[in-house]
């Protein structure tokens, strides 16, 4: 009898802890953020992280995050991806099926994104990129979103903007051939162009590697070519060095960005090189309104600079997140049907008011969306020049 008392008490007891752990667990909600915290481009996964804060602020200050009836604690697992893809495959993997996340937010930059976003489509887990624009990020992955537009499209828009501001017919591209998103977009906008003004009508087409830091060789060919416009769409720590090194080899014409150069570094690093140009984006922060101009507000004054486009789309990206696990109208407590759940919402979600836009997604990951033209002031500001539309 006391053997199978206390096998009794035994079974109890581990009954009893299997369900403290189970309640525990259901009444968090995890959500990753695979950001760039280390590595080539820092700032960007700074941004990241603030704004994935600032919305759990929000979130703490309302009690909870409400889905159906109840009100979930929710955490926020951070890791580091050192910029590279190699280590955001191990961040998505170990927040998936260790820390088992609901849902991940991030990678940023396409490069980890496009790795990362294969693993979180295998295991069956949401993941949203706020800032990748390279089509293979989403592509044949259900289970992947992003919040910003693609380069199939952006690359037209800035083919576009260059032709009819400037009328010019002759461009040269000088981009990063071993980085999914430059290489990726540099594609897009050559194709778009000779679209407009022919083939050949991209007269120099240049590429460098990841970390290298002297383009006196490409920029002299570029210079000697006859283009009247040079496009690179490269990160904030190459844009300095590419922008100070032409104008120091005697290049004059127009430098024509694309989103990656939306960091408040590209500035502080190019100084006057900078001003003047233009570059597509997702949003303008001067003279921003209602709550895009909240965010940016309540941003500077906690850390002390005006927020660039990775954290107005982290931001997005977060409230995007929100929407779609409370449009699940509850969560089950069995991990891998919310998740399904929450990937059904989230393909569903409809003309989603964001900071940098309004977004509406068709059943997949990819959402329908404006881009901006932005122009570098002689202030250093980032001025709305005008807005572009699918």
């Amino acid at each position: 009898m006391r053997k199978e008392s206390r096998f009794v008490v035994c079974l109890l007891v581990v009954i009893m802890a299997f369900s403290l752990s189970g309640r525990a667990q259901a009444e968090t909600i995890k959500i990753g953020i695979n950001a760039p915290l280390t590595g080539d481009i820092p700032k960007v996964g700074e941004g990241t992280k603030f704004a994935a804060q600032m919305w759990l602020e929000d979130v703490k200050a309302a009690g909870g995050l409400a889905v159906g009836k109840k009100k979930y604690t929710v955490e926020l697992v951070l890791e580091d991806n050192e910029s590279k893809a190699e280590s955001a495959v191990k961040v998505a993997t170990k927040m998936i099926t260790e820390d088992d996340v609901l849902v991940m937010v991030g990678p940023q930059a396409s490069k980890q994104a496009i790795p990362a976003g294969g693993i979180a489509n295998n295991y069956k887990t949401v993941m949203v990129t706020p800032w990748s624009t390279n089509p293979d990020a989403t592509k044949g992955r259900p289970y992947v979103f992003r919040a910003c537009f693609l380069d199939p499209f952006q690359g037209p828009v800035v083919a576009n903007f260059i032709s009819t501001e400037f009328k010019f017919t002759k461009a040269a591209v000088l981009y990063d051939v071993a980085s999914d998103y430059p290489k990726g977009l540099a594609e897009f906008f050559k194709k778009a162009w000779e679209g407009l003004h022919g083939k050949g009508s991209v007269v120099a087409y240049e590429s460098f590697t990841t970390k290298d830091t002297d383009f006196s060789s490409q920029l002299t060919k570029i210079i000697n070519s006859g283009a009247q416009v040079l496009f690179t769409p490269q990160y904030y720590n190459e844009v300095a060095l590419i922008v100070q090194q032409a104008h120091q080899l005697g290049w004059k014409k127009p430098i024509v960005g694309s989103d990656s150069w939306g960091s408040a570094e590209t500035v502080k690093l190019c100084g006057k090189d900078c001003y003047g140009a233009f570059f597509s984006t997702h949003y303008a922060a001067a003279g921003a309104s209602g709550a895009t101009k909240a965010f940016i507000d309540r941003y500077k004054a906690k850390h002390g600079y005006v927020p660039d486009d990775v954290a107005a789309l982290t931001w997005d990206a977060m409230l995007l997140v929100q929407q779609a696990i409370q449009k699940t109208g509850g969560l089950t407590g069995d991990l891998k049907k919310d998740r399904e759940n929450v990937r059904t919402a989230m393909s569903g979600i409809k003309k989603f008011k964001g900071i940098t836009g309004e977004m509406t997604f068709s059943g997949g990951g990819d959402p329908i969306k404006c881009a901006v033209i932005v122009k570098i002031s002689d202030a250093g500001e980032f001025t709305f020049y005008k807005s572009v539309c699918p």
